[in-house]
């Protein structure tokens, strides 16, 4: 189960975009929904006017399950957003964990992403930890080390844990100097992280089109503002200081290892060059 929630812990939109983009890719269908009016403020996410043909409908908030078969992989998956809800968490958490219960869920994944002092012009940092002890050995991962206020997702990866779910957390760090939504750079870095981690291959040209004119974007405007421009290459040299060179040789073979994966054996009737 792959679980990201719009909110606090969506810097950027990236977290639930990149379970968005991921849902596309496998073709992901709509199986249930958590809606009950009792987790929702609706001063705070307000239901949504739709009109459909010649029908108008009222869209409310809620909490969407997916189901998807990836060809690609034996894993079913399950992928679950929405809005954060307002009230009753601990309830909440117990009706989401229930269901991934009655739907076989042998392991959790949360997505989020952050707000933090990183350019846009360095690749995303991206962070995985999990407190079950085999699933850090298995990953190579650390126990969560964070002290603070919490979200949605973090309450529900320790809660799966307590519950003996294993529950990973994958979190991206948005430059905080342009966190508005949306983040595709940051997006695209949290969809390769999925790749590798539930071993799919998920075709994302769109996304890394969009991260690619992103950071064009983000350019011109630190060229335009001289003080945005100090400050990013400010935040460009403490980072090549401290993880630029050790980051870039683990990014250089997960990207070898994807193109290994993207790469088709050739059919039958096809040449060596075919």
């Amino acid at each position: 189960m792959v679980i990201a929630f719009e909110g606090w812990n969506d810097a950027g939109g990236a977290a639930s975009s990149a379970v968005h983009t991921l849902g596309q890719a496998v073709d992901a269908q709509l199986i249930e929904k958590i809606d009950d009016e009792r987790y929702y403020d609706y001063q705070f996410t307000r239901p949504k006017v739709r009109k459909t043909g010649s029908h108008r409908e009222i869209v409310w908030p809620s909490t969407r399950i997916y189901r998807a078969r990836p060809d690609s992989s034996d894993v079913e998956l399950l992928l679950v957003t929405g809005v954060e809800p307002s009230f009753r968490w601990q309830e909440f958490v117990a009706d989401l964990l229930t269901r991934a219960a009655q739907l076989h869920v042998d392991a959790i994944v949360v997505v989020g992403a952050l707000l933090a002092d990183v350019p846009h012009t360095r690749p995303i940092p991206t962070s995985l930890s999990g407190e079950d002890e085999q699933i850090q050995e298995l990953l190579s991962i650390d126990e969560p080390t964070y002290e603070g206020p919490t979200g949605i997702v973090g309450v529900l990866a320790h809660t799966a844990y307590q519950a003996g779910v294993p529950a990973v957390s994958l979190w991206a760090a948005v430059p905080h100097y342009v966190g508005q939504a949306p983040s595709p750079k940051a997006q695209l870095a949290l969809v390769r992280q999925l790749e590798d981690l539930l071993g799919l291959t998920l075709e994302a040209d769109d996304v890394a089109e969009d991260a690619e004119a992103w950071e064009r974007g983000v350019n011109d405007l630190a060229e335009d503002d001289a003080e945005i421009g100090d400050y990013v290459k400010q935040l460009e040299e403490a980072t090549d200081t401290t993880t630029l060179p050790e980051a870039s040789g683990e990014a250089i073979a997960q990207e070898f290892e994807r193109y290994l994966r993207r790469r088709r054996p050739p059919r039958p009737d096809e040449g060596p060059e075919g």
